[in-house]
């Protein structure tokens, strides 16, 4: 006999956690982490705190599988934007592009991983760490696809720069809110694909 009552339906553990991760996310992004709460993100999943316990065991615990999947998936969308680029400068732009858009897709949890005022501290700030060093070596690989004879240190030196600039691009247009990913891209290709190609045409025009 039905009660009149919604049947809630059971959901798996793998989707419970993915549920619980996009709500964090969200109250990440929008709260910053010192001021995120765990009943704030258990009342968007519609759960109870010990749930949240039970699946990440804390507060950072949480914040740690967030920032995991985030650089799981950014190392996914660059890789796939620049596979399928059809030149070496292409490969450069897509793989800008796809950085800038992987960061609207989050909305406000882009913070979460770049902004300097609501940086947690622990573990997290090794985690941060380790999405910048994906992402560098990533882009030394692509370099180096551009420039085989050229010296690492100096290609890890770009690479780095490049990570560098993109985070301070990616923070600019997040609080001007008019730049599109398009523009960032063509802004960060102006600077370091079109310098680049300038330097390597005046190293040739030394030895001639």
């Amino acid at each position: 006999m039905n009660s009149g009552k919604p049947i809630r339906r059971r959901v798996s553990r793998e989707e419970r956690e993915k549920q619980i991760l996009d709500a964090a996310d969200a109250v990440f992004g929008e709260r910053g982490y010192q001021a995120a709460s765990m009943e704030a993100v258990a009342e968007r999943v519609g759960v109870t705190k010990p749930v949240l316990y039970d699946h990440f065991g804390s507060k950072e615990g949480l914040l740690l599988a967030c920032m995991a999947r985030a650089r799981q998936e950014l190392l996914a969308v660059t890789s796939k934007a620049v596979a399928g680029a059809s030149s070496q400068e292409e490969m450069a732009r897509q793989g800008f592009r796809a950085f800038f858009e992987f960061l609207d897709s989050r909305g406000g949890a882009w913070t979460l991983l770049y902004e300097e005022n609501t940086k947690p501290l622990g573990a997290a700030v090794a985690a941060l760490e380790g999405i910048r060093n994906q992402q560098t070596e990533l882009i030394s690989e692509l370099l180096g696809f551009q420039a085989p004879g050229a010296d690492p240190r100096r290609i890890e030196g770009y690479a780095q720069v490049i990570v560098g600039a993109s985070e301070r691009l990616a923070l600019w247009r997040g609080r001007r809110g008019d730049i599109s990913a398009d523009e960032a891209t063509e802004y960060l290709m102006d600077m370091v694909w079109h310098g680049m190609a300038g330097r390597q045409r005046s190293r040739g025009d030394a030895t001639q």
